[in-house]
Protein backbone atom coordinates (compact mmCIF):
# COMPACT_ATOMS: atom_id res chain seq x y z
CA UNK A 1 0.00 0.00 0.00
CA UNK A 2 1.24 3.36 -0.93
CA UNK A 3 0.57 6.43 1.20
CA UNK A 4 -0.78 9.57 -0.42
CA UNK A 5 1.44 12.59 -0.84
CA UNK A 6 0.01 14.52 2.19
CA UNK A 7 -0.58 11.64 4.64
CA UNK A 8 2.89 11.71 6.22
CA UNK A 9 2.64 15.41 6.80
CA UNK A 10 -0.82 15.02 8.42
CA UNK A 11 0.43 12.32 10.80
CA UNK A 12 3.41 14.47 11.75
CA UNK A 13 1.16 17.49 12.42
CA UNK A 14 -1.23 15.39 14.52
CA UNK A 15 1.61 13.91 16.61
CA UNK A 16 3.15 17.38 17.07
CA UNK A 17 -0.25 18.79 18.11
CA UNK A 18 -0.78 16.00 20.66
CA UNK A 19 2.72 16.53 22.14
CA UNK A 20 2.15 20.31 22.39
CA UNK A 21 -1.26 19.72 24.03
CA UNK A 22 0.31 17.34 26.59
CA UNK A 23 3.09 19.80 27.40
CA UNK A 24 0.54 22.61 27.83
CA UNK A 25 -1.61 20.39 30.05
CA UNK A 26 1.39 19.53 32.26
CA UNK A 27 2.42 23.19 32.52
CA UNK A 28 -1.14 24.29 33.38
CA UNK A 29 -1.44 21.57 36.04
CA UNK A 30 1.97 22.46 37.50
CA UNK A 31 1.02 26.14 37.74
CA UNK A 32 -2.50 25.61 39.15
CA UNK A 33 -3.44 22.33 40.80
CA UNK A 34 0.09 21.24 41.73
CA UNK A 35 1.37 24.74 42.54
CA UNK A 36 3.46 24.67 45.72
CA UNK A 37 1.56 26.08 48.69
CA UNK A 38 2.89 27.16 52.05
CA UNK A 39 3.04 24.44 54.73
CA UNK A 40 2.02 26.04 58.03
CA UNK A 41 3.33 25.44 61.53
CA UNK A 42 0.74 26.03 64.23
CA UNK A 43 1.45 26.01 67.95
CA UNK A 44 -1.59 24.19 69.34
CA UNK A 45 -0.73 24.52 73.02
CA UNK A 46 2.06 25.29 75.43
CA UNK A 47 2.02 23.79 78.92
CA UNK A 48 4.29 24.24 81.87
CA UNK A 49 5.39 20.67 82.71
CA UNK A 50 7.96 21.29 85.41
CA UNK A 51 8.78 24.43 87.35
CA UNK A 52 11.10 24.79 90.33
CA UNK A 53 12.34 28.16 91.51
CA UNK A 54 14.17 29.43 94.54
CA UNK A 55 15.12 33.02 95.21
CA UNK A 56 18.36 33.88 97.00
CA UNK A 57 17.85 37.53 97.99
CA UNK A 58 21.19 37.84 99.78
CA UNK A 59 23.11 37.04 96.56
CA UNK A 60 20.48 38.50 94.20
CA UNK A 61 20.34 35.13 92.52
CA UNK A 62 17.57 32.93 91.14
CA UNK A 63 17.80 29.15 90.82
CA UNK A 64 15.39 28.00 88.16
CA UNK A 65 14.36 24.79 86.40
CA UNK A 66 11.64 25.10 83.73
CA UNK A 67 10.29 22.51 81.29
CA UNK A 68 7.74 23.53 78.65
CA UNK A 69 5.70 21.06 76.62
CA UNK A 70 4.68 22.51 73.27
CA UNK A 71 2.31 20.79 70.85
CA UNK A 72 3.03 21.85 67.28
CA UNK A 73 1.15 20.88 64.08
CA UNK A 74 2.58 21.12 60.58
CA UNK A 75 -0.07 21.18 57.85
CA UNK A 76 0.82 20.38 54.25
CA UNK A 77 -1.87 21.89 51.97
CA UNK A 78 -0.10 20.70 48.80
CA UNK A 79 -1.40 18.03 46.42
CA UNK A 80 2.01 16.34 46.77
CA UNK A 81 4.14 15.30 49.74
CA UNK A 82 6.48 17.60 51.69
CA UNK A 83 9.84 16.17 52.75
CA UNK A 84 11.61 18.12 55.51
CA UNK A 85 15.12 17.90 56.93
CA UNK A 86 16.31 17.75 60.55
CA UNK A 87 15.26 20.88 62.43
CA UNK A 88 15.57 22.34 65.91
CA UNK A 89 12.99 24.07 68.11
CA UNK A 90 14.46 26.87 70.22
CA UNK A 91 13.48 28.32 73.59
CA UNK A 92 14.67 31.90 74.13
CA UNK A 93 14.67 34.34 77.04
CA UNK A 94 14.98 37.98 75.98
CA UNK A 95 16.75 37.01 72.74
CA UNK A 96 19.16 34.55 74.37
CA UNK A 97 18.96 30.84 73.53
CA UNK A 98 18.26 28.90 76.73
CA UNK A 99 16.93 25.59 75.42
CA UNK A 100 16.49 23.52 72.30
CA UNK A 101 15.02 20.22 71.12
CA UNK A 102 15.70 18.40 67.83
CA UNK A 103 12.96 17.62 65.31
CA UNK A 104 13.94 14.59 63.21
CA UNK A 105 13.58 14.65 59.42
CA UNK A 106 10.46 13.15 57.88
CA UNK A 107 7.67 13.33 55.34
CA UNK A 108 4.20 14.82 55.41
CA UNK A 109 1.77 13.43 52.83
CA UNK A 110 -0.46 15.64 50.71
CA UNK A 111 -3.18 17.30 52.76
CA UNK A 112 -1.86 15.76 55.99
CA UNK A 113 -1.35 17.49 59.32
CA UNK A 114 1.46 16.05 61.41
CA UNK A 115 1.70 16.72 65.13
CA UNK A 116 4.81 17.05 67.25
CA UNK A 117 5.07 17.13 71.03
CA UNK A 118 8.20 19.09 71.88
CA UNK A 119 9.61 19.18 75.40
CA UNK A 120 11.83 22.23 75.88
CA UNK A 121 14.03 22.28 78.98
CA UNK A 122 15.74 25.46 80.13
CA UNK A 123 19.53 25.46 80.21
CA UNK A 124 19.74 27.11 83.63
CA UNK A 125 23.36 28.25 83.30
CA UNK A 126 22.47 30.35 80.23
CA UNK A 127 19.38 31.78 81.86
CA UNK A 128 21.05 32.70 85.15
CA UNK A 129 23.72 34.78 83.40
CA UNK A 130 21.04 37.24 82.22
CA UNK A 131 20.87 40.32 84.47
CA UNK A 132 17.13 40.88 83.82
CA UNK A 133 16.10 37.51 85.27
CA UNK A 134 15.96 38.75 88.87
CA UNK A 135 13.67 41.67 87.99
CA UNK A 136 11.40 39.41 85.89
CA UNK A 137 11.12 36.87 88.70
CA UNK A 138 10.29 39.55 91.26
CA UNK A 139 7.65 41.00 88.89
CA UNK A 140 6.00 37.55 88.72
CA UNK A 141 6.22 37.00 84.95
CA UNK A 142 8.89 35.20 82.94
CA UNK A 143 8.79 36.15 79.21
CA UNK A 144 9.91 33.32 76.93
CA UNK A 145 9.89 32.76 73.19
CA UNK A 146 9.60 29.47 71.28
CA UNK A 147 10.87 29.37 67.71
CA UNK A 148 10.33 26.44 65.31
CA UNK A 149 11.68 26.40 61.74
CA UNK A 150 11.13 23.55 59.31
CA UNK A 151 12.86 23.47 55.93
CA UNK A 152 12.15 21.02 53.13
CA UNK A 153 11.13 20.35 49.55
CA UNK A 154 7.87 19.84 47.71
CA UNK A 155 8.34 17.56 44.70
CA UNK A 156 5.85 18.42 41.91
CA UNK A 157 5.25 15.90 39.11
CA UNK A 158 8.47 14.11 40.02
CA UNK A 159 10.82 16.63 38.44
CA UNK A 160 9.96 20.11 39.78
CA UNK A 161 11.40 20.62 43.27
CA UNK A 162 10.37 23.68 45.27
CA UNK A 163 12.31 24.58 48.44
CA UNK A 164 10.01 25.63 51.31
CA UNK A 165 10.83 27.14 54.72
CA UNK A 166 8.11 27.55 57.35
CA UNK A 167 8.64 29.07 60.79
CA UNK A 168 6.68 30.03 63.87
CA UNK A 169 7.71 32.32 66.69
CA UNK A 170 5.58 32.41 69.85
CA UNK A 171 5.99 34.80 72.76
CA UNK A 172 4.89 33.10 75.97
CA UNK A 173 4.51 34.69 79.41
CA UNK A 174 4.88 32.32 82.36
CA UNK A 175 2.96 33.43 85.43
CA UNK A 176 5.30 32.52 88.29
CA UNK A 177 2.76 32.84 91.13
CA UNK A 178 0.39 30.13 89.86
CA UNK A 179 2.94 28.39 87.57
CA UNK A 180 0.86 28.59 84.41
CA UNK A 181 1.35 29.79 80.86
CA UNK A 182 -0.25 33.20 80.45
CA UNK A 183 -0.40 35.17 77.21
CA UNK A 184 0.75 33.44 74.05
CA UNK A 185 1.13 35.37 70.79
CA UNK A 186 2.43 33.65 67.66
CA UNK A 187 3.69 34.88 64.30
CA UNK A 188 3.83 32.57 61.30
CA UNK A 189 6.07 32.92 58.26
CA UNK A 190 6.57 30.80 55.13
CA UNK A 191 8.94 31.24 52.18
CA UNK A 192 8.92 29.35 48.87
Amino acid sequence: MKAGPGKGRKVCLIVTGVVIALVLLIVILALTVFKAKHPTIIVDSTKLEDFHMSLDIARLRVDLNVTLSTDVSVKNPNKVGFKYSDSIAHLNYRGQLIGEVPIPAGDISSGETKGFNLTLTVMADRLLSNSQLFSDVTSGTLPLNTFVRISGKVNILGFIKVHVVSSTSCDVAINLSNRTVGNQECQYKTKL
